[in-house]
């Protein structure tokens, strides 16, 4: 049996392009593993980039030790601790702690988070069955079904048995995830994690420590249901490993995406407080990522805590890029994202200049990759206007980790409208239901927002 994200072998093939990434000269280890028979280039799935043997997977416990204890180049826009972090800041935004609506405000506040919670499952549904397709195969596959560009979820229907072939949909999802089989949300981590952050705060307060989050891994995420940093976390955490080394140790993933999958709800129950959602998210983060794996999770969580009482997209990224240390190359591939969708047309044509120019300077990373998928989402919701629709098909058309991108590009924009404004198309299927892998079973949106409104920072004004 092969364990994806797990083996020796195919973390230190990771770990090369991770290592290089930050600027460490990693050729004389590179050569060495080369020599002995190893692959030097990761798979794109995270498992089978080296031959299987005992020798190899010694080799590779041997060197991927080297590359931890080998030193980056001083990094000092890009650190990890709390207090060095907040130092970087620029002062946060004064914003409204609650948003304002006919209801009155504790009325408004609660309609955004309903919102949040549907608008993330609808986008991380969209973009579930073409997880790891290209974008070349997922246009096709669109063109074929006369659905391009995606103003409902993916189908089969009508799809000729060439492009099926050339791009096969993701496997675990797409029994679930079509538009002809869609009931409710189907269980995703996109969706497990936001549900554990839930149960996290309900069971320890705003107040919890990233041991807390640990225990409550061990205690109600099933290991299967992890991948990429999460994975090598919990490995680390059943060996006994302290945090901070829970994230560092042979986790060649730690400035992937993971961290910011779970951090939304952090911002949802911190209306207008940018800054409190993303020391929350640190907490979180910690336990499985570093730098700019850290700093998508503070992002994350900002543009939820934003996105509760801002009038806007650009007023809620704004306030977001408040949370980012601006020499960080997290804060690169926002203000990268961001600049093209500002002056872009949103035309098909002015979409695929973006993304084009987005994968021109990320297209040498994984596809789960933090840096990438950053500059994807902030695209997407710069060239989406506020719009549902077009912001989570710019998200899922862009490739990489489509339903990722689309869960936290669609709980921005769910927030802003509620989730009467998402459209029908993408509310129905969902029917107000979450499937999860966590302790409950499936969850009711309904339920989950109540609680969330329930968690919600006491202000007294803005």
């Amino acid at each position: 049996m092969r364990l994806a994200w797990a083996e020796p072998e195919d973390l230190l093939a990771h770990e090369l392009v991770q290592a290089t990434d930050e600027g460490k000269d990693v050729a004389d280890v590179r050569d060495r593993w080369v020599a002995a028979g190893g692959y030097p280039t990761p798979a794109v799935s995270g498992a089978g980039s080296a031959p299987e043997s005992p020798e190899l997977r010694a080799l590779a416990r041997v060197l991927l030790d080297e590359l931890d204890a080998r030193p980056a180049p001083s990094a000092p826009r890009e650190p990890d601790d709390w207090g060095e972090i907040a130092a970087l800041l620029p002062p946060a935004p004064t914003l409204p702690r609650r948003p304002s609506g006919p209801g009155g405000p504790d009325a408004a506040y609660a309609a955004r988070v309903h919102g949040a919670w549907t608008g993330r499952a609808a986008g991380c549904l969209l973009g579930k069955p073409v997880e790891m397709i290209p974008r070349a195969g997922i246009e096709e596959i669109l063109r074929s079904t006369g659905r391009w560009p995606p103003r409902r979820y993916f189908t089969a229907v009508g799809l000729p048995d060439d492009v099926a072939a050339r791009w096969p949909w993701n496997g675990r999802s797409a029994p679930t995830s079509l538009e002809e089989n869609i009931s409710g949300m189907p269980e995703d981590d996109d969706l497990n994690y936001p549900i554990l952050a839930l149960a996290l705060l309900e069971r320890h307060g705003r107040g919890f420590t990233t041991d807390d989050v640990a225990q409550l891994w061990l205690d109600d995420l099933p290991a299967g249901r992890t991948f990429t940093a999460e994975r090598v976390a919990y490995r680390n955490i059943l060996d006994g490993r302290p945090v901070p080394e829970t994230a560092t140790h042979h986790n060649p993933f730690r400035e992937w995406i993971g961290a910011l999958i779970r951090t939304d709800l952090l911002g949802w129950v911190s209306p207008g407080d940018v800054r409190g959602a993303a020391r929350l998210a640190w907490s979180d983060a910690r336990l499985s990522h570093t730098r700019n794996g850290t700093y998508g999770a503070l992002w994350a969580a900002a543009l939820g805590a934003a996105a509760t009482v801002c009038d806007g997209v650009e007023e809620v990224l704004d306030a977001a890029d408040a949370v980012v240390p601006p020499g960080s190359r997290l804060a690169a591939a926002v203000r990268l994202g961001r600049s093209l969708g500002r002056d872009n047309d949103g035309s098909e044509a002015g979409v695929r200049a973006g993304l084009d120019r987005i994968h021109a300077e990320y297209g040498h990373l994984h596809w789960v990759h933090v840096l990438n998928n950053a500059a994807v989402i902030a695209f997407a919701l710069t060239v989406g206007r506020g719009e549902f629709g077009p912001s989570v098909s710019v998200a899922v058309t862009a490739g990489w980790d489509t339903d990722s991108a689309a869960a936290t590009v669609g709980a921005v924009v769910g927030a802003l409208r509620g989730a009467d404004g998402i459209g029908e198309q993408w509310t129905a299927p969902l029917d107000g239901r979450i499937a999860t892998s966590l302790p409950g079973g499936e969850q009711h949106i309904d339920d989950l927002a109540a609680r969330t409104v329930a968690l919600a920072a006491p202000v007294t004004g803005g």
